[in-house]
């Protein structure tokens, strides 16, 4: 039978993914709380140099997350969404493939960093050994597939506290060795993984139901794990660019400016994380078009008020980490990510609508496009402009994101103007022009 037609009631976002959503913006909010407070007290502590380097590799940890993942988190959601007898199958396969690059990651890491001679690169390796708890972590499909967020934001939010618990334990030994507060920080991740598997097992279906191959996730996840991998790459990359040709000092300005925009695009990417069972579920029923556009549309609106209140204060706000210099110098670097932030809150709906219609080719292709985006513009922008040309590459990266996404979906044969009135997309323009307005009084 053909899909039945959208109407308004049909393609409503429901209220649970809102409310998971509430839990992980919560939950983030917290953990960026602590993230920001122990690289606000690093960033006194340690050198120039040292607090560079520790933000240089705590992006790289971020890139080996996702090596480790490699897409068998989405997958997993995409092949047990609405077929529960799947999961345990499902999670047995996705645990094959984390154990397998989880072991890669400590080679490409530790290993290097110890052929490397990387200082303190024992504690490097050490580090790296983390990301092999990801593979307990798969114990939570169930509440993914829920759309129930809570316990595992709580556990994640305690892990956070527990990283900042050892490295504020560490700071008391007076150490400037950047590689042993890597391992505090890591440490909590790790023990994070853990409590995720002990909560979620509880919850799991009892033992049974069809075996899924590993071939048969990776054919779902391979595209989806490049892609991701591609998408963290032209993230963190200009990472490399900064260091090697601006310097390990400026690095470590830059990568505060960055953990600002990290803190502000959680909304837009966890409420996209949050929608994927559902928009996969909305896509069977041939209404993925309006559903995403209902999605988008007010969290582009809140996050294009955030970014007008923000805008004038860029400067103050990165004066709040101190230290012996200050890090104001990174605000022109800043406004350009805050751009890039509302071109975040465009494309990551509109790329998780894309999994959710099992386009996984096209995905991976929006992906290479963004990295392509992000190697020439930082190529080009960061030997002139330093840490500021490194922003506008991003900003760049992420607009074109965006407008891939919304061509790959179109030629997927989704509809996003039905049900859309054209007059609703100045909203957040006028959101925009509201926040700047409003921020000239604080």
């Amino acid at each position: 039978m053909p899909p039945s037609s959208p109407t308004a009631a049909d393609a409503a976002v429901p209220r649970r993914l809102w409310g998971s959503t509430g839990f992980l913006i919560a939950g983030r909010i917290w953990s960026s709380a602590c993230t920001l407070t122990y690289l606000a007290l690093l960033a006194r502590h340690l050198t120039r140099e040292g607090f560079g380097r520790f933000t240089f590799y705590l992006a790289v940890f971020l890139l080996l997350d996702s090596l480790v993942d490699l897409g068998t988190g989405q997958a997993a959601v995409q092949l047990s969404a609405g077929e529960p007898n799947r999961t345990n199958g499902v999670i047995a396969a996705a645990r094959r493939v984390r154990l397998a690059t989880g072991t890669l990651g400590v080679a490409l890491v530790g290993g290097v960093a110890l052929m490397l001679g990387e200082p303190g690169a024992m504690w490097i390796l050490l580090a790296s050994l983390y990301p092999l708890t990801h593979v307990l972590e798969l114990s939570t499909l169930v509440f993914k597939n829920e759309i129930a967020w809570g316990r595992p934001v709580a556990v994640r939010a305690a892990a956070t506290g527990l990283s900042l618990g050892f490295v504020l334990a560490v700071l008391t030994t007076g150490s400037k060795e950047p590689g042993l507060y890597l391992c505090a920080v890591a440490a909590g991740s790790g023990l994070g993984n853990v409590g995720l598997h002990l909560v979620g097992r509880r919850y799991l279906p009892a033992r049974g139901g069809p075996r899924t191959a590993t071939r048969t996730l990776l054919r779902v996840a391979l595209p989806m794990g490049i892609a991701g991998l591609c998408q963290q790459t032209y993230f963190w990359i200009d990472n490399l660019f900064v260091r090697g040709l601006v310097g390990e000092a400026p690095l470590g300005r830059y990568n505060l400016a960055v953990r600002v925009m990290s803190f502000g695009i959680m909304a837009g990417v966890y409420a996209s994380i949050a929608a994927l069972p559902w928009l996969t579920r909305e896509h069977r029923a041939g209404r993925l078009g309006p559903a995403v556009v209902r999605l988008l549309r007010p969290t582009l609106a809140l996050a294009a008020l955030g970014v007008g209140l923000l805008w004038r204060w860029t400067g103050p706000l990165l004066e709040l980490f101190g230290g012996e210099e200050s890090f104001a110098a990174a605000a022109p670097s800043l406004r350009w990510l805050l751009l890039a932030t509302l071109a975040v809150y465009l494309g990551a709906p509109l790329l998780s609508a894309v999994v959710a219609a099992g386009r996984g080719g096209l995905v991976l292709r929006v992906a290479l496009l963004g990295l392509a985006v992000n190697l020439v513009g930082n190529t080009l922008l960061v030997p002139p402009l330093g840490i500021e040309g490194a922003a506008i590459a991003t900003f760049a990266t992420e607009l074109a994101v965006a407008g891939a996404a919304a061509a790959a979906l179109i030629l997927d044969g989704q509809d996003l103007t039905q049900g859309t009135r054209p007059a609703t997309w100045m909203i957040p323009p006028l959101a925009f022009i509201l926040g700047w307005s409003l921020s000239a009084l604080l």
